[in-house]
């Protein structure tokens, strides 16, 4: 388990908004290593995410930098009660 705190932050980019939590590079060995076992699409790798006792099934996908992205839904977001800008802290564990 790998847990991640950071600002939840806002993409707007083509249709509709995207909300992510970026799991910056020194965090990102154990998804790096899982990629290289299970090849997933971009490299992504699963994962079950739980954040303010709110748990789903969703993936992180690599960045340039390193890095990994989890990709927060809208229907995660309200049921833990965050929106772009908080403070968030997510519990991560691979599928």
């Amino acid at each position: 388990m790998i847990t991640i705190t950071g600002p939840l932050w806002l993409w707007s980019g083509g249709q509709g908004s995207w909300h992510f939590l970026t799991v910056p590079e020194e965090q990102a060995g154990e998804f790096r290593a899982e990629s290289l076992v299970r090849r997933g699409g971009f490299g992504s790798v699963k994962v079950e995410a739980r954040i303010n006792g709110v748990a789903w099934r969703t993936s992180v996908f690599p960045q340039k930098s390193g890095g990994y992205i989890l990709p927060v839904k809208a229907s995660v977001r309200a049921a833990a009660a965050i929106v772009a800008g908080d403070e968030i802290s997510v519990v991560l564990e691979i599928r």
